[in-house]
Parts: structure tokens; C-alpha cells; sequence
């Protein structure tokens, strides 16, 4: 792996870079000593699309949603009588 001083980095800093993401990896140093590693990023694989509504047609949601278990819910809340 190919070692260069900061001055040399500052000067041919995009050649280093092209290079760097054709996957030639640099380090870095400074008064001889490796300081940091530059290394290709690797492109981030793409997330499949989330869509809406995909479940669509695959359930049915009884008319009395918001009311199943209120019984139960109350007496939690409120004590039973």
C-alpha cells in the first residue's frame, strides 16, 4: 500500500483520490508516522421501495375497531364498579 506525507496528499490530492476509489488504497503519514487510512467507499446497495397499501385487500378491519376491548380498557383506567 502506496504511503504518502501530508505535504504530497495536500499537493496531488485528487489524483490520490481517483485512485483511491479504483480501489488503490493510501495512507497518510505525518513526520513519517501513518496518521489515517484512504480507502474506496463501496456503493450502498439500494433498499427495496416500502409502498403503502401493499397488504391491501388481504384483511378486513371490523366496523367496531376503535371499540374492541373499551370495556376491559375502562375497568384498567378506572377501576371496576
Amino acid at each position: 500500500m502506496k504511503t504518502v506525507n501530508v505535504h504530497e496528499a495536500k499537493t496531488h490530492l485528487s489524483r490520490l483520490i481517483d485512485a483511491a476509489a479504483k480501489g488503490e488504497p493510501f495512507v497518510i503519514a505525518k513526520a513519517g508516522k501513518p496518521m489515517v487510512k484512504v480507502v474506496p467507499i463501496k456503493e450502498p446497495q439500494e433498499k427495496p421501495v416500502k409502498r403503502l397499501g401493499g397488504l391491501e385487500g388481504m384483511y378486513k378491519i371490523p366496523d367496531d375497531f376503535d371499540s374492541i376491548g373499551r370495556e376491559e380498557i375502562e375497568r384498567m383506567f378506572y377501576g371496576e364498579e
